[in-house]
């Protein structure tokens, strides 16, 4: 796995856990559930460096438990997160957007053959204003 692509995913990771971190602070969830709950989630956090294959199945599973848990913010949950851990991480994503991911996923291979740059997020911008275009 590319480093860069590694270290998006961390800091979506960190951005995630901020927002957690803050649902705590509010005293807006359980406090002893929440706490064991960010030590799997910082658990993940140091183990997807080590080993990003081993780390799919906990990150798959601490992904749909923020949704489950945490529905008050399922929607800053960011999708690059459930496109990347993926199984059941799909469930929570429309199928538009599982086609625009698999469209930017397409692309990046197509990159990749090309020995072109590819850049993750400008090319997510520029295919989702073409669908956006398209659905107009």
């Amino acid at each position: 796995m590319a480093d860069a692509t590694l270290d998006h995913h961390l800091g979506l990771l960190a951005h995630l856990r901020s927002i957690l971190v803050a649902l705590g602070e509010a005293e807006q969830v359980p406090e002893e559930s929440h706490a064991l709950f960010m030590e799997r989630f910082d658990e993940l956090v140091e183990q997807l460096p080590q080993d990003p294959i081993e780390s799919q199945y906990l990150g798959q599973d601490i992904m749909c438990q923020v949704i489950q848990r945490y529905p008050q913010i399922a929607h800053l949950v960011p999708r690059d997160l459930l496109w990347f851990f993926a199984g059941d991480c799909l469930h929570f994503m429309p199928d538009d957007e599982i086609d625009l991911y698999q469209a930017l996923e397409e692309r990046r291979y197509e990159a990749g053959q090309n020995d072109e740059p590819f850049d993750w997020n400008q090319e997510k911008q520029l295919l989702a204003m073409s669908t956006q275009g398209s659905k107009h």
